[in-house]
């Protein structure tokens, strides 16, 4: 199956959005205490990517070896998931070596889209 994930993070939320054939799944979360208010908006997208990986396939959407097209729209992101450019931001870091790791354990087929931010609808889920 392929889907495709959008997704946005920011000071206080989350959002992502997963399309699947004719059905969106779209999602949003605040941040817990630990980093809401605390963290980068790069680093709450790292955020949203991780926990919408985690939730697709906890709510059966994703399944081992689907193809998940992750739309981006922060070129540092683009860099450093499709590229590996090495942050030295140990969040981010973290988060990475965790998204490798669901998506090698999974064994998902994933490519990396570098998209305009007018077209990533994930954004309008934010508040």
């Amino acid at each position: 199956m392929e889907h495709i994930l959008y997704l946005d993070g920011n000071f206080s939320n989350i959002s992502w959005i997963i399309q699947t054939n004719e059905t969106i799944v779209s999602q949003s979360r605040k941040h817990t205490e630990n980093h809401k208010n605390k963290i980068t908006k790069i680093q709450s997208k790292y955020v949203a990517l991780h926990v919408a990986l985690f939730w697709g396939i906890g709510t059966f959407i994703i399944k081992n070896e689907d193809i998940v097209k992750i739309e981006l729209d922060e070129k540092i992101m683009y860099e450093q998931l499709k590229l590996e450019t090495v942050t030295e931001d140990e969040f981010i870091t973290n988060k990475i070596k965790f998204i490798q790791s669901f998506i090698k354990q999974r064994k998902l087929k994933v490519e990396f889209k570098k998209i305009e931010s007018k077209n990533n609808i994930a954004k309008k889920l934010l508040k």
